[in-house]
Order: structure tokens, then C-alpha cells, then sequence
């Protein structure tokens, strides 16, 4: 079955995370996307490792799992765009297409004629989205916005990590670029929406996506908490601030998080820790005296995780309702029973591998299917094909083109 996306074309003129996420997101979801590199530079990710992938004999194939990660279901064109010749080509490649995607800084397109307002005209319906580090607008939007910058930037640095005062304490960026990432999804979703408007008026639009708005805006309830007080909300490790015990706790042979989220599972959970008291104690018998009284009932549950292994843990706490899970390395990740049953590993040849292994997009459509079409392109992989087929260039224009230095074509 196509996807949901088929029949959809998308330019991408991003690099890096935030724009690809979003355009393979669109691939993942059928649409044919387009990713214009430089010629013989491409993505900046493609360079960005180790690791990079290699054969079984360790020889390194130049590929970064990186770039890997972000650019399946893609075609490579690569066209130099400083080139007068290069700017007419992504002009004509933009008339073809529904999306565009890009991720220079602000004013960088225009240069070239490749900003909103100059491809629109040509192409009223495009859906033209602009992904920078701080907005089109504003004292700020001019600055190179990177992703852990706008985790310091956006607040998440101060929410995360041990409290001040303890052993390691001080602000933590997240374990994965979750600004760019957040971007990224944002801006699939607001292309989608862009394209709904534009089946029912005809003209496309231009997005204005930034990753600090981003950032503020998925703080979500934190954020809340803090407008609703006007108290800042400090770090709490792996604890939940509205909710107790909801952290991680070490165990007799290593940890596991325990996220009891009301107060029946708390009353279970005192009966299996042996002090069935705690649930008729005021202090902490409802969620709310729980949190108020979270320095007294902590210590007295961590000392008594510690007398039991994670799996004897987790086998009476499952059994009972009690939400507890182990806290897993990425090898234990993927030989997990339910993530392999999900299907979350894909296998996709690549021209340098057989089997090149890849995280699986997580939707599951009941009548439009993710489509895994093909694996991240090689730079230049498709410029010929892409060119002759949509453009109509013949091969004596595409060795000129190369020849200038205009296109990279394989």
C-alpha cells in the first residue's frame, strides 16, 4: 500500500538533525524527498564520527552512522548552489515540488534567490519551512542556534540532573539532541498541516520554525507548574516532581525505575516492601502528603530496594500492578521481546552493506503502512536521475554541469 505521503514531493535544503528528521519523517510517510548536498562535501553528518559504518573485516566505508540514522527513504542530489547554474536548477527542482525544507541561517536563501518569497512566486502552492535556531524574527535570529545551546537556552538544562548539593549535582543536557529532534517533529507535523490548507485554498505557506520556541514549548508542565507559581523548578535526577516514588533506586544487583503513579499502586507496593502501614500513614497515604514528605519516605524505600535483585523486583512488582521497569543499555534495548515484536530494527541494503541496520520509524497505520523504500543515499547517488527525470536534462547539460563544478553526479 502507499503511504499516506505518496504522490508528495519535498525539497530538502537542511542539514545536520532537526531539518532531515523532519524530511524523513515525510519519507517514512510516502512522500518522495529530495535532499540537495553540496557536491563533494554533502551533510555535514556524513563526517561526523566515528563511528562510520565498515565492513565486517573493520575497514572504514566513510558513511557516519550518524547521517545514517536520519536519512533513509531519501534521494541524494548534489548541487553547488553558489553557482548562478546551480541556483536555476534548485529554482526549477522547487517548481516541482510541494515542501521545501531548509535550515540556513536567516537571510542566507535570499542571497541566492532561494527564500520564500522568491520561489512563491513561481510556485504559490509550496509549503516552504524554515527551521533556524531562533526564528525569522527577534534580537536573536541572526545567531547559529545548536542544539545543546538551546537545551541551556530553552530551560531544559536547569530541569535536569541531581539537585545542586549532592554528589554530581549540576544542570545535564539530555543523552540525544532532543531540541532538534523536537524541531524536527514539529515541523513534519506543521507541514502536514500546511498541505491540508492547501488542498483547501490552493496556496501554500511559509513556516517559521525555531528550535528555542521549541524547546520552551515542550516544557510542557513544568513550564505550567512554574507560570501557575511563579516558583522555577529545580532538578530532581530521575525523580518526577509531582509524584512519589517515581524515580530510580538501586537494587541489590544494580537499579530499576519505580514509577507507582497513584495511590492504589502505593498501598501494593507498601504491601510488598513489608510496610503495609505506609498506605494508612497520613504522611503518606495520598500522592500530594507523599511529595510533601518526600526526604522522609525516599531513604526508607532505598533502603529496602537494596535488599532484593532488580528481577526479583520486577517479577512481584509486575505481578501486583505496580509500574517498575529495569533500566536497560542499548543492547538490552533492542534484544527486548517487545521492541523486537514491534519491529523497531530494520534491516535495508546499502550500497556498501547487505543488511545495514536501522531504528524503525515508530507509527503503525492500519491502512497506509510506513514504507521502508530504500537506505540513506550515497552523496550524488541520484543527481543524474533526479535532473534528467524531472528537469529533462540530457547528458551532454549533465557533463557540463559536472565539468563546472556545479554537480556532483555518480
Amino acid at each position: 500500500m502507499p503511504g499516506p505521503l505518496s504522490g508528495f514531493r519535498v525539497l530538502e535544503l537542511s542539514r545536520i538533525l532537526a531539518g532531515p528528521w523532519a524530511g524523513q519523517l515525510l519519507a517514512d510517510f510516502g512522500a518522495e524527498v529530495i535532499k540537495i548536498e553540496r557536491p563533494g562535501v554533502g551533510d555535514d553528518t556524513r563526517r561526523w564520527g566515528p563511528p562510520f559504518l565498515a565492513t565486517t573485516g573493520g575497514e572504514d566505508l566513510g558513511e557516519s552512522a550518524y547521517f545514517l540514522s536520519t536519512n533513509r527513504n531519501k534521494r541524494s542530489v548534489a548541487i553547488d548552489f553558489s553557482h548562478e547554474a546551480g541556483q536555476k536548477l534548485v529554482r526549477d527542482l522547487a517548481a516541482c515540488c510541494d515542501v521545501l525544507i531548509e535550515n540556513f541561517k536567516v537571510g542566507t536563501l535570499a542571497r541566492y534567490g532561494l527564500d520564500h518569497a522568491s520561489l512563491a512566486k513561481r510556485n504559490p502552492g509550496l509549503v516552504y519551512c524554515s527551521i533556524t535556531g531562533f526564528g525569522q524574527t527577534g534580537p536573536y535570529a541572526g545567531h547559529a542556534g545548536y542544539d545543546a545551546a538551546v537545551q541551556a537556552m530553552g530551560g531544559l538544562m536547569s530541569l535536569t540532573g541531581l539537585p545542586d548539593g549532592q554528589p554530581g549535582g549540576g544542570p545535564q543536557k539530555v543523552g540525544v539532541a532532543v531540541a532538534d529532534l523536537m524541531a524536527g517533529m514539529y515541523a513534519a507535523n506543521a507541514i502536514q498541516a500546511a498541505l491540508i490548507h492547501r488542498q483547501q485554498t490552493g496556496r501554500g505557506q511559509h513556516i517559521d520554525l525555531a528550535l528555542l520556541d521549541t524547546q520552551v514549548a515542550w516544557l510542557a508542565n513544568r513550564a505550567s507548574s512554574y507560570l501557575v507559581t511563579g516558583k522555577i523548578p529545580g532538578r530532581h535526577g530521575t525523580a518526577h516532581p509531582n509524584i512519589v516514588p517515581y524515580q530510580a533506586f538501586a537494587t541489590g544487583d544494580g537499579h530499576l525505575m519505580l514509577a507507582v503513579g497513584n495511590d492504589a499502586q502505593f498501598e501494593r507496593f507498601a504491601r510488598l516492601a513489608g510496610h503495609e502501614e505506609w498506605a494508612q500513614d497520613p504522611r503518606f497515604a495520598e500522592n500530594r502528603a507523599r511529595v510533601d514528605h518526600r526526604a522522609l519516605l525516599v531513604p526508607m524505600i532505598a533502603s529496602i530496594m537494596g535488599q532484593r535483585t532488580t528481577a526479583e523486583w520486577l517479577t512481584d512488582l509486575r505481578a501486583n500492578g505496580v509500574p517498575a521497569s529495569a533500566i536497560n543499555d542499548l543492547s538490552q534495548v533492542f534484544a527486548d521481546a517487545q521492541v523486537q515484536d514491534r519491529g523497531m530494527l530494520r534491516h535495508l541494503p546499502h550500497p556498501q552493506h547487505p543488511q545495514l541496520p536501522m531504528v524503525a520509524n515508530p507509527v503503525h497505520f492500519s491502512e497506509t503502512p510506513v514504507s521502508y523504500r530504500h537506505s540513506p543515499p550515497l552523496l550524488g547517488a541520484d543527481t543524474a536521475e533526479v535532473l534528467q527525470g524531472l528537469l529533462g536534462l540530457d547528458r551532454n547539460e549533465l557533463e557540463s554541469l559536472a565539468a563546472q563544478g556545479t554537480i556532483q553526479a555518480r
